[in-house]
């Protein structure tokens, strides 16, 4: 039994792509660092937000995949748009994205604006906390 559980109270608004909470309990935590659309030599693919998100999110998933986890694992996901108004345009692809590579068991998220990210060319960075059994 997985040590996360999601709630969704219904006095708020119905999540799209989230949960309003998400409790953990025992296990291990394991803290990822934020990851961009580099490929194994460093360098950012995929000029477009859905591709540079699907290369993060797989990058993000491989991490945690080393650490013993699985995308059901990750309790909370923050992610980071140098245009917020480009994301929330693609937001039904980057959903379908996120169901094709981690499921639908989502984690508690944000998304946080910012002026630019380490590599100039990232559009996106995703990091996340994970509780493993």
């Amino acid at each position: 039994m997985s040590p996360v559980h999601r709630i969704n109270p219904a006095e708020l608004s119905p999540p799209a792509g989230f949960s309003h909470a998400v409790t953990a309990t025992g296990g291990q935590l394991v803290f990822l660092a934020g990851q961009t659309a580099l490929d194994q030599d460093g360098k950012v693919i995929g000029a477009a937000l859905p591709e540079q998100f699907a290369t993060a999110l797989t990058n993000l998933l491989t991490a945690l995949r080393a650490a013993g986890g699985a995308p059901a694992d990750l309790a909370r996901v923050t992610v980071y748009a140098t245009d917020v108004a480009d994301y929330r345009a693609h937001a039904g692809e980057l959903g379908r994205i996120w169901r094709r590579l981690a499921g639908r068991d989502y984690p508690a998220m944000a998304v946080i604006g910012v002026a630019r990210l380490w590599d100039e060319q990232a559009l996106v960075e995703i990091d996340g906390v994970a509780v493993l059994p």
